[in-house]
């Protein structure tokens, strides 16, 4: 049976590789090859559609818009606001003009972040398919795969409806309509993924399926349509469901700033599990610099200044290190190198951002000191004085703001992704030269653009 899985991950693998050969060129190109994953063999009993399942997942810890490296959103968005001060040598894919806010449509940086999203959500879309036509697989686990592959493509359409605005949507693996798909607007966008949501959460359930909690859950599925409703501006939505995860049983408060990212925190959400078990996080070997200069990034002088005096988070999570009579400062939420790591995984949603939404959700219904004492919780652990009352809306917004940056920095792009959501983000303009009004949205890819006229028209400013 091991052999089998591998197989058919291999498969899958191979599968999902030659269509990008062509979706590259074509947008989204899909019916695979017969022999592939859109064949019925594959699905043919709950096993093989696990391991296709278990095949997305390692997709997207390897290289995804939600990987720990340089592919992924955290790195390219926390580069791009004012996060993370870049010094990758690598000049020409791109990565140096994305952090000068100079990027164009052919950026390969910008154009890697669409076209990797949009394999992934064919891959999930052919697991959604396969499931579906499946006549051997019972309801119950048929709701719990097309569950769990609604929510990655969900969370994929959901990020890229922030980064680049107005993108396509498709649930299908038809090529002829895939290949000439035209945008849709935000708002349709995020409808589709709230309808998605909603038809999905009954067949998932709270209990993960592993204990390291490597898939998603029904919770999971609930935070994301939590921020589908803040979206929407649908407060008391977001409210219910985010007070819905505080209350679940399955998480603890870590009050352990040290023990944040150990991979059997009863305050995660969701992890990504690397693909040897002692291999080092993608993330200690993005941002692991000692005694030479920096070749990839380095906290940026704007978040480090930021944090205020006593802050625990900035002595347990940054490591400074001193080269030329210069400070730098490495992210150092993950520490175990490769060869010795046993306990870490890459954490995609923990219970402090649930916290924070929820803290949001209840000041914008003007329930200040409600929000005041969630907020509170968080900078406790961090060892400062609670906020004083009397703040207004804005006020406590901004404090959320501040919060969210000095707990997740160089995690999964929430800097970008919370100033886009608050519109706030031409803050960045501050402490970022370059930055235009404009820049709140990545260009579409130019190389989709000239297969696909549909995409037209470009984004304004580019």
């Amino acid at each position: 049976m091991k052999n089998t899985i591998i197989n058919i991950i291999k498969c899958l693998s191979l599968g999902i590789g030659m269509t990008c050969l062509f979706s590259c060129e074509k947008f989204i190109d899909t019916d695979l090859p017969t022999n592939q994953i859109g064949t019925s063999e594959v699905f043919s009993d709950v096993s093989s559609a696990n391991a296709a399942l278990a095949g997305l997942y390692a997709e997207l810890w390897s290289s995804s818009m939600i990987s720990g490296d340089v592919t992924g959103s955290a790195a390219i968005l926390g580069t791009y606001t004012d996060d993370l001060t870049c010094y990758a040598p690598y000049i020409q894919n791109g990565l140096v003009d994305v952090y000068n806010n100079v990027q164009i449509p052919s950026n390969t940086i910008v154009y890697n972040l669409w076209s990797k999203a949009y394999k992934h959500i064919y891959y999930a879309n052919s697991i959604i398919k396969g499931v579906k036509e499946s006549s051997s697989i019972s309801q119950v686990n048929k709701d719990r795969l097309i569950g769990e592959a609604t929510v990655i493509r969900s969370l994929l359409y959901y990020n890229l409806s922030q980064i680049f605005d107005e993108v396509p949507y498709t649930d299908t693996t038809d090529y002829l309509y895939n290949s000439q798909l035209k945008k849709i607007s935000k708002v349709q966008l995020i409808s589709n993924l709230e309808s998605d949501l909603q038809t999905v959460l009954n067949g998932l359930n709270d209990q993960y399926a592993n204990q390291e909690r490597i898939y998603v859950n029904r919770k999971v599925a609930e935070l994301l349509l939590a921020k589908v409703f803040l979206s929407q501006e649908k407060w008391s939505q977001a409210e219910n469901l985010l007070f819905q995860i505080t209350q679940s049983p399955l998480y603890v408060w870590e009050t352990d700033l040290s023990k944040v990212f150990t991979k059997t925190g009863k305050h995660i959400l969701w992890q990504l599990k690397p693909a040897n078990s002692t291999d080092a996080t993608k993330e200690y070997l993005l941002y692991n610099f000692t005694t030479s200069l920096p070749t990839s990034f380095s906290l940026s002088d704007a978040l480090v200044n930021s944090f205020e005096l006593g802050d625990l988070r900035k002595t347990a999570w940054m490591l400074p290190i001193v080269i030329n009579q210069k400070t730098y400062f490495r992210p150092m939420k993950y520490r175990n190198p490769a060869n010795s790591n046993t306990t870490e995984n890459s954490v995609i949603f923990r219970i402090e951002e649930v916290y924070l939404l929820y803290a949001e959700s209840l000041v914008n219904q003007n329930k200040i000191l409600e929000a005041k004492i969630i907020v509170d919780k968080i900078r406790q652990r961090a060892g400062l004085n609670p906020l004083p009352i009397g703040l207004s809306k804005q006020e406590m917004i901004n404090k959320i703001l501040d919060e969210s940056r000095h707990e997740f920095f160089a995690e999964m792009g929430h800097r970008f992704f919370d100033l886009k959501r608050l519109k706030k983000i031409d803050i960045i303009a501050l402490s970022k030269p370059n930055w235009k009004s404009f820049h709140s949205a990545f260009p579409i890819p130019e190389k989709e653009m000239v297969i696909n006229p549909n995409l037209n028209p470009q984004n304004p400013g580019y």
